[in-house]
C-alpha cells in the first residue's frame, strides 16, 4: 500500500516536477509475468525514478547500508526502502553475490519485475562501467527475459555526493527484452555469463550512449581514491614544519 501511496501521492508526483522525465520504449517492459530490468546506474534518484513511471511494481535490490544507518536519519531511510518494497543486500564478503542472486530469484519467481543494476554501483563519472554476471545467473536460472533501461540525464540532476537534487529534464529510454534462452541450463559456465552479461551492458550503452569503460566501477572508484589519499598524503609531507 505504501508503494502506491509514494508513487501516485507522495513521492511520484514531486519527482515528475522535478525532473520532467520523458519516456521512450515503454511498450517494451513486459505487461506481466517475471522480467529484470537492467539499467544504467548513475544517481541516488535512479531508484525512485523507474517506479515513478513505470505502470507495473518493480523491485530493487539496494546496497544493506541503506537499511543500517544510525540514528533517526538511518531508521527513517531503513524504513522508507522497506516501505518502498526494495530489498537490502549485503555487498561485503565472499558470498554477497550468492545472497543478492537468492533474492533477486525469489522476486522473479513470484512472477514479479526485478530491478538491477549490473555495474553494481553509482558511477562516479558519468561513464558506464562492466557489468556484474549476477544479472545473467538469475535470466538464465529464471528463463526471464532482460529489458535494457538508459536513465539519460540523472547524473546532471544529481551526481554523487549531491544531496539535493537540481531541476534537470531526464530521459527514460527502454529496449527491446533481451531473450536469452538459448543459454537454458548454462548458468554455471563462465563463458557463457559473461557474453550474456556482455550482451546486456551493449544494449545499454546503445540506449545510454555513454562512454563504457572495460573495468569493473568499484575497482576504478578505489583506485581513484588511493591515488587522492597518496597525494594529500604527498602535500602533507611537503608542508613546511614550525
Amino acid at each position: 500500500m505504501f508503494y502506491y501511496l509514494l508513487k501516485y501521492v507522495l513521492l511520484g508526483p514531486l519527482l515528475r516536477l522535478v525532473f520532467r522525465p520523458r519516456i521512450e520504449g515503454l511498450e517494451h517492459v513486459p505487461s506481466s509475468g517475471a522480467a529484470i530490468v537492467a539499467g544504467n546506474h548513475l544517481s541516488f534518484s535512479d531508484h525512485f525514478l523507474m517506479p515513478a513511471i513505470l505502470k507495473r511494481r518493480i523491485t530493487f535490490l539496494a546496497k544493506a547500508e541503506y537499511f543500517t544507518g544510525p540514528g533517526i536519519k538511518g531508521r527513517l531511510t531503513a524504513a522508507f526502502f522497506r516501505s518502498a518494497g526494495q530489498i537490502p543486500v549485503d555487498r561485503s564478503g565472499k558470498d554477497a553475490g550468492q545472497a543478492a542472486i537468492r533474492e533477486g530469484l525469489g522476486v522473479l519467481g513470484k512472477g514479479e519485475l526485478l530491478g538491477i543494476y549490473p555495474e553494481g554501483t553509482r558511477s562516479h563519472d558519468g561513464r558506464l562501467y562492466k557489468g556484474k554476471v549476477g544479472v545473467a545467473v538469475m535470466a538464465l536460472k529464471a528463463g526471464v527475459p532482460v529489458v535494457p533501461c538508459a536513465m539519460i540525464g540523472t547524473f546532471e540532476a544529481q551526481p554523487p555526493g549531491k544531496v539535493i537534487p537540481r531541476v534537470h529534464p531526464v530521459l527514460i529510454r527502454f529496449g527491446e527484452p533481451l531473450d536469452f534462452s538459448r543459454y537454458a541450463g548454462m548458468e554455471n559456465e563462465k563463458a557463457i555469463l559473461r557474453a550474456v552479461t556482455d550482451e546486456i551492458m551493449y544494449a545499454i550503452l546503445t540506449l545510454s550512449e555513454q562512454e563504457y569503460v572495460d573495468q569493473y566501477a568499484a575497482v576504478v572508484k578505489a583506485e581513484a581514491a588511493a591515488a587522492k589519499t597518496d597525494r594529500r598524503e604527498r602535500r602533507f609531507r611537503r608542508m613546511p614544519l614550525g
